[in-house]
């Protein structure tokens, strides 16, 4: 039996439906805003206040393994029902949460080992949803495109270790944004440009320090449709850590818009 710990995003969606082709036994932990998996039989929709709940699940179920998979946004504290679990644990979790919301999944996984629950990697099941080095697309990144790659490439890795961004903007030589809170959409969607078109980069690689378990950087068809509202010219990834949704879809998209898509 597995554990699948879901929130937002289609990356969820994915691995339910490689578990269940493979015939898997498996039980959701629903921790998305919308309770999108209320319908399977299987899904139980709790908060992260309940941890006491959560863990009784798991146990019942003689879950031994869990996989996180899909956005869980930083609850309001004040406002979420405790149980006594979660009374006990909560102080740990609002103290990681300062940090960002990929340190609160990182609590929880310690919470969980603690409790010899293992957390396995989110694209055990889904191992084709990355992609290695390579160029995917018709179009090539030219030595103007390389500089903004590299310009962008060392701006993420000078961030600070706990740093909650995984991607950052370069166009022509020069920093447009970086990520913040509000991610990769806001970010993009502040970007917008009727002057440049088809110039500069965003380059979309793990945060420093991250568990590469969990909270992978991650695009689709929407994320390629942004950047070319925003302006840009392509999209570089980490090799073997990305989840690239959509993958037939955005290639096609990239070749009839001219776009590169690089993996380094």
């Amino acid at each position: 039996m597995i554990g699948l710990i879901l929130g937002e995003t289609n990356f969820p969606l994915e691995i339910l439906n490689k578990v269940k082709k493979k015939k898997n036994k498996y039980l959701i932990i629903d921790l998305s805003k919308s309770k999108k998996f209320r319908k399977d039989k299987n899904s139980y929709a709790v908060s992260l206040g309940q941890f006491g709940k959560i863990l009784n699940i798991l146990k019942e179920n003689k879950c031994k393994k869990v996989l996180f998979a899909g956005k869980v946004s930083k609850p309001n504290f004040s406002k979420i029902k405790l149980d006594l679990k979660g009374i006990y644990y909560i102080p740990r979790i609002i103290q990681k949460s300062k940090i960002g919301d990929a340190a609160i999944l990182k609590e929880i996984i310690k919470i969980l080992a603690e409790q010899k629950i293992k957390t396995i990697d989110s694209l055990s099941f889904n191992p084709e949803l990355t992609l290695k080095k390579g160029n995917y697309s018709k179009i090539r990144p030219n030595r103007d495109d390389n500089k903004d790659i590299q310009k962008a490439i060392k701006i993420l890795s000078d961030l600070g270790k706990y740093n909650f961004s995984q991607g950052t903007i370069v166009r022509n030589n020069k920093l447009i944004a970086i990520e913040d809170k509000g991610g990769t959409k806001k970010m993009l969607n502040k970007c917008k440009s009727k002057k440049n078109k088809k110039i500069g980069v965003l380059v979309k690689f793990p945060k420093k320090k991250q568990d590469l378990r969990i909270d992978l950087p991650t695009v689709g068809l929407n994320t390629f449709k942004q950047c070319m509202n925003a302006g840009l010219k392509g999209i570089v990834l980490k090799d073997k850590q990305n989840i690239f949704l959509d993958k037939k879809a955005c290639i096609n998209f990239a070749n009839k818009n001219k776009m590169f898509i690089l993996v380094k």
